[in-house]
């Protein structure tokens, strides 16, 4: 069997309610990992998608794509079913218009453990409840291009599979592993289990990128000298708690002019990893 070509013309048809009608979680699915997806938008994310292993479920097209844009991921398909409709029905449906006009609904993978995604790594960036799916994003990107081997992502943290976050990141989402872990704080019964604690077991230190006394600048001598670094970036308004700075080996700061006092954490990511992310 080749792919399925379907026509859309009911704005109520239960076979795209993934890519209409479904919401962020439900997509997610935390109570079945297993049935889990994600929608990934524009054909040069996609076919990163594709190129990376990623199974691909169904795609909703708009028409003038199947013989154009789309061509070669439809291609790709196998039996994966190929919705079609125009670009003004499809933007009725979806809520917004299609980025190039091509949506692909994608299998989510099982999350793996924070042991194996950091195994090979010797540099790693901890998403530390950043909730904008732009700046996840942003600084997806950032880590692929500036030497970040794997990123960890707190679950207060918006989803890298965010359908946004994914565009934005070009597809580099795809590219650079990472999993969630979790930070257990304000509670000393826990402390032993908060993600720095677990970084320090597998021989990592740690840089919590923060504004305090004692903070050092980015380009200290010390920080590119270790062998195993995790670059530690919180939250956009109210940054990194107290008790995540006080277990951080180091605290670092990136120089500024003019008394601007920070970065946006998405610039301030591809500040650090340029500083302190692999050269090769």
């Amino acid at each position: 069997m080749g792919v399925e070509i379907i026509n859309i013309t009911d704005l109520g048809d239960e076979r795209i309610d993934m890519f209409a009608r479904l919401t962020e979680a439900q997509l997610r699915n935390r109570l079945h990992a297993e049935q889990g997806m994600f929608i990934a938008e524009s054909p040069k994310v996609i076919r990163v998608a594709l190129d990376a292993g990623y199974e691909p479920l169904a795609l909703l097209c708009e028409r003038r794509h199947i013989d154009g844009d789309a061509a070669d991921i439809i291609a790709r398909l196998n039996e994966c079913p190929v919705y079609t409709g125009e670009r003004d029905l499809l933007a009725s449906l979806t809520g917004y218009t299609l980025t190039r006009g091509v949506l692909c609904a994608m299998r989510r993978p099982v999350p793996k453990s924070v042991e194996e995604v950091c195994r090979n790594a010797s540099r790693i960036a901890v998403v530390d409840s950043v909730v904008d799916s732009t700046n996840i994003g942003a600084i997806f990107r950032s880590a692929a291009a500036l030497g970040v081997d794997a990123v960890l992502v707190t679950q207060t943290s918006c989803d890298p599979l965010n359908r946004r976050a994914v565009r934005v990141s070009m597809g580099s989402v795809f590219l650079v592993p990472w999993t969630w872990t979790n930070t257990l704080d304000n509670d000393t019964q826990d402390a032993e289990h908060h993600y720095i604690n677990k970084l320090h077991t597998m021989g990592f230190k740690t840089a919590a990128m923060a504004l305090v006394d004692r903070s050092i600048n980015l380009n200290d001598s010390c920080l590119k000298s270790e062998q195993r670094l995790a670059i530690i970036l919180g939250n956009e308004g109210d940054g990194l708690p107290t008790s995540t700075i006080e277990r951080a080996d180091y605290v670092v700061k990136i120089p500024m002019r003019h008394g601007v006092d920070s970065l946006n954490v998405a610039a301030a990511s591809a500040v650090a990893f340029w500083e302190l992310g692999n050269e090769s």
